[in-house]
């Protein structure tokens, strides 16, 4: 590697170390407390002073001549530490005055006590080198805030921005608020293949890989659903899975092509019970995450208390571009109407695409209060259960908050012979330049064939729903390693 001539300081620091005899890598070090801990019992550790031992990364460091204060972090906070070269072995306290900067990874020992100035720190009897930075931290006043060096070197942004390391310490909460909440409700939580012979589950373009043994091409799981569904063929009457998807897709605001999702899918219940579960997962969402029901993103407040509002999908578009979608029935009567009321919309090959597209354009973005869109087209979801009253249109749902979509659910089809037919319109879909359209699915069409209960199925983004709950308008925000082009390629 070439070094520039900061990390050639370093390094020269990094040399006298190992001449002095320290392994500035040791494989082990001595922690008897967090710096919360100590600061949470700081009282009584100082009153005997019982001895202490903490590690964490040096973010301050002030030299006064024979005394030397500093803070160390670790991931509970920090604390400050105290240095005096007439109590410490002088060879030691010049060491550390001469070799060590702000980034390394310290482990001190010694006792609690307050400074002249009251505050509370850790008057150091040893320090050890745990691990030298080479690399200097952002300077501080400055901080981290070129975008793209904080999202490809996140552990940078890590260090410096405690509001980031809150971010995901939030998601982490809200995957286990999920978890918790399914489980309590008889749900068991399994795993099921990310390489899959046979994509299906959504409407996607995925990411394709190869079997080198068994001279196989497979395909990195779009969703996971037509593997749960298999499992209530099974007999589990209640399952879910978190895990990660992959699609071949655009990147933007609201789209990573590796991302987390969440989906359940629960025997003798359909769409109406899904509707109810998901407001109720997000109400308990909200109250464990912001601790009301009243809910802030991008300038908008709302109240997530249910019920929320159901809306057919035919009456959403209607009421905000004037087209019927069932008297626009045809790829060429929707597009005619489309050029009759002037409206913007990017071209797509089949009725069905175009009417999403419309959803998509004109009702998205005005859902801001929490609600519901329901039936939808029948081409518009393969895997959806028709309605008995209206088979044009499907027992599907999808929940909108803030503008955006935050997932699907349905009352899964669960008639095979409708199934097959579903497929076989998603293969004239993909002839007429659909490249999203499902795959026929013989293996899945067999297990409904051995007989699935009436089910409900849900499926939520949880990037999404960290976003809401964190107030960052971007996914890239709230995915620890989003996917960016190569460095060369910017």
């Amino acid at each position: 590697m070439e070094l520039n001539e900061l990390q050639q300081a370093r390094l020269e620091k990094l040399e006298r170390l190992r001449a002095a005899g320290i392994d500035p890598y040791p494989p082990r070090s001595t922690r008897t407390h967090t710096a919360r801990q100590v600061l949470d019992a700081f009282e009584t550790l100082a009153a005997t002073q019982q001895p202490v031992a903490i590690a964490g990364r040096m973010l301050l460091r002030r030299v006064f001549g024979g005394s030397t204060f500093a803070h160390l972090a670790d991931e509970s906070g920090r604390i400050q530490i105290f240095l005096s070269k007439k109590d410490l072995d002088a060879a030691q306290y010049k060491l550390f005055v001469d070799a060590t900067d702000l980034g390394d990874i310290i482990g001190v020992q010694g006792y609690a006590f307050r400074t002249k100035t009251g505050e509370p720190s850790i008057f150091v009897q040893q320090w050890q080198m745990l691990a030298k930075a080479l690399n200097p931290l952002p300077e501080k006043h400055a901080g981290l805030t070129d975008y793209e060096t904080r999202l490809r070197q996140r552990y940078l942004d890590l260090i410096v921005n405690e509001d980031v390391r809150e971010t995901f310490r939030k998601r982490a909460r809200l995957i286990g608020t999920l978890r918790q909440f399914m489980d309590e409700r008889g749900f068991i939580e399994v795993e099921t293949p990310i390489l899959q012979p046979i994509y299906g589950g959504a409407a996607a373009r995925p990411f394709v890989t190869h079997h080198n043994q068994l001279h196989q091409d497979l395909y990195l799981r779009i969703a996971p659903e037509l593997y749960l569904k298999r499992l209530i063929v099974g007999g589990f009457e209640r399952v879910y899975e978190i895990g990660k998807a992959f699609r071949n897709e655009g990147v933007d605001r609201f789209h990573n092509p590796e991302f987390t999702i969440f989906e359940c899918y629960q025997a003798y219940a359909d769409y109406h019970a899904m509707m109810e579960l998901t407001e109720q997962l997000v109400l308990r969402l909200a109250r464990e995450l912001v601790g009301s029901t009243q809910v802030t993103f991008a300038g908008h407040t709302v109240d997530v208390t249910p019920p929320w509002p159901r809306i057919p999908m035919r009456q959403a578009i209607q009421e905000r571009t004037g087209i019927d979608i069932v008297a626009a029935n045809t790829l060429e009567a929707l597009r005619a109407a489309i050029r009759e009321r002037g409206l913007q919309v990017d071209p797509q090959p089949t009725w069905a695409k175009l009417v999403d597209e419309l959803l998509k354009t004109y009702v998205r973005p005005t859902l801001i209060a929490p609600c519901f869109i329901i039936d939808y087209p029948q081409p518009l979801s393969p895997l959806a259960k028709r309605k008995p009253d209206d088979p044009a249109f499907v027992e599907r749902f999808q929940p909108f908050i803030f503008g955006s979509e935050i997932g699907n659910a349905f009352t899964e089809l669960n008639d095979p012979l409708d199934q097959e037919q579903r497929f076989i319109e998603q293969g004239r879909a993909a002839a007429a330049g659909d490249d999203e359209a499902m795959q026929m699915d013989l293996d899945f069409l067999n297990a409904l064939m051995t007989g699935m209960p009436p089910t409900g199925g849900l499926g939520l983004g949880i990037d999404r729903l960290t976003m809401i709950f964190t107030g960052r308008e971007t996914i890239r925000e709230v995915i620890l390693f989003p996917h960016l082009r190569r460095v060369e390629e910017t």
